[in-house]
Parts: C-alpha cells; structure tokens; sequence
C-alpha cells in the first residue's frame, strides 16, 4: 500500500496532503489542495467561498466614473479630451440581464458625441475617407467594474506616449458606462477614426475578478460581430503585465493598419516584439497609413 503522503507543518495535522502539493507555486488554479476525510479542508474552502464571493461583486460593482477620469486626467489626457458616455441600459440589472443595450449608446450619448463631431457616418466597412483619428479609445465597465478602475489608467500611461512618439492621432478617450464589447463601433463610427481599441472587464473568474481585456476593431461600424476584432485578454499584474500586454497590442496596431483588416484573418505573431515608449523607435509603427 502506498505512503499517504503528509501534510506540511504548518497545516492542521488532520488535513491529509496531496503528493502534486509542491506544484502550486506555479499557478493559481486550486490544485492539490488535500483533504480531510471526503471534503476539502475548511481553509481551501473559506478561501473558495471569497473567491466566489470576489467574482460576484466585480459582476456587480458600478463604474466609478469621477474617479476614473481623474485617473486619467494625471497626465493622459486633459478634461475636454475625456467624454463620459452611456449605454442603452438604464441601470446594471438591465445591463446584464440584456446584453443587447449595453452594445449602443443610448439616445443622449449618441446626440452629444454627433453635435462634438458634426458627423452623422455609419460605417460602411471601409475605411472612412475624411477619417478625423487613426484610433479611438473606449474603456467601458463591462463584467469587472474593478479590472478597469485597477488597469486602464496604467495601461494607457505606456500606450499613448509611444503612440505619440510616432504620431499616431488619437481621438478624446470616452468612458462608456454600462458598456459592452460592440458599443465601441459607434464610438469609433461618430468619432470618424479608421480604428479601435476598447479597454473592457472581463467576465471574472475564481483567480481573477480585477481581468482587463483590449479589443481591437479596423474600420469599426454598427453590426459587427466578434470575429471581426482583435483581442489581449487577462491584463492585470498576475496576468499578462502592462508593459507586455501593450507590445502586443503595438504590433496588432502596425500589422492591422499595415494590411487594412483585423479579427481571424489578423494573427498575432509578436513572438519578436519591441520595446514601448521611452526604449528606442519601432520600425513597424512607421507603417501606420496616412
């Protein structure tokens, strides 16, 4: 009969341990966490029962929209260069129980963005002719209120300075409250800019309630589905870090702009990526079309 392997000495000695125990330094899933008769030992399962509890509130955690501005106005992008907006949802048990309004804007947003920009343009698939910014920026609460609050502040002090070094147009960045994925394309329709990155909560999990994910869209139009989009999913420290989920999304910015497309036919090959602002010139943003 096989030893039964023991449990460490700083766990209850009741707790009978699992032999994959030393694997958990690597990775946040719920591995090897032993047993005491047929269930899981009480810490494993306080600690599932916070978890749970931490995902269900990022779910439900409204969007601090004053504060998110503030962040973004120390040293990103000045007051009349941020536009608070808002979905066809009304409150967020709308906003989840009806996915579809939180892909629009609701009929005030609509109206203040077409009176800032005089435009009126739909998207017809195509790059628009009189394009007024190369990108527009969109950061929404989506499923994890906290992912954005956390993460887009951060995330965007790397980007847009090595946007700005190579003179990339940028179009005022609008926080979309009650936003989902879609709701970017008419942004970036109303907007006139040839393509856009939307900054969105991801659905959280037991690991991760505070997950930031980036959408990237060419020619950005009403209708769209999401095969069509780019995305750089899990941004935040224990995931794909700052600094490296924008090399990504540099090179995505090059390639799409390059080729005139995204989504499926757009693969992400950055395995040789290279530095952000402020770590010497890249190359292939010089590609970025007129």
């Amino acid at each position: 009969m096989p030893d039964v392997p023991k449990s460490p000495p700083h766990v209850h000695p009741s707790v009978i341990a699992n032999p994959w125990q030393q694997l958990q330094r690597f990775t946040a899933a719920r591995i090897a966490l032993g047993r005491c008769g047929a269930s899981l030992p009480t810490q494993p399962h306080l600690a599932f029962q916070l978890a749970h509890a931490q995902a269900r509130d990022a779910v439900h955690l409204p969007l601090d929209g004053a504060r998110i501005l503030q962040d973004l106005q120390r040293g990103i992008a000045s007051a009349d260069r941020c536009l608070q907006l808002h979905s066809a949802a009304t409150d967020r048990l709308e906003y989840l129980q009806r996915p579809d309004l939180g892909r629009r804007l609701n009929d005030e947003s609509r109206q203040a963005l077409q009176a800032l920009t005089g435009n009126h343009f739909r998207g017809s698939g195509e790059t628009p002719a009189d394009a007024a910014y190369d990108l527009a920026v969109v950061i929404s609460d989506g499923l994890s209120a906290r992912a954005v609050l956390q993460h887009a502040a951060p995330f965007l002090a790397v980007v847009m300075p090595a946007l700005a070094e190579n003179a990339w147009t940028v179009g005022p960045i609008a926080v979309v409250r009650l936003g989902r994925v879609a709701v970017a394309d008419e942004v970036a329709c109303l907007l006139r800019a040839r393509a856009v990155m939307h900054l969105i909560g991801e659905r959280p999990g037991l690991s991760s309630p505070d997950s930031m994910g980036l959408y990237l869209t060419w020619a950005p139009r009403v209708g769209m589905h999401d095969a069509q989009r780019n995305c750089v999913s899990n941004i935040r420290p224990a995931g794909l870090g700052h600094n490296a989920a924008a090399r990504k999304l540099l090179h995505l910015l090059s390639a799409m702009f390059r080729r005139r497309l995204s989504g499926v036919e757009l693969k992400d090959e950055s395995d040789d990526m290279t530095p952000v602002a402020g770590q010497g010139k890249r190359q292939h943003l010089q590609a970025r079309a007129d």
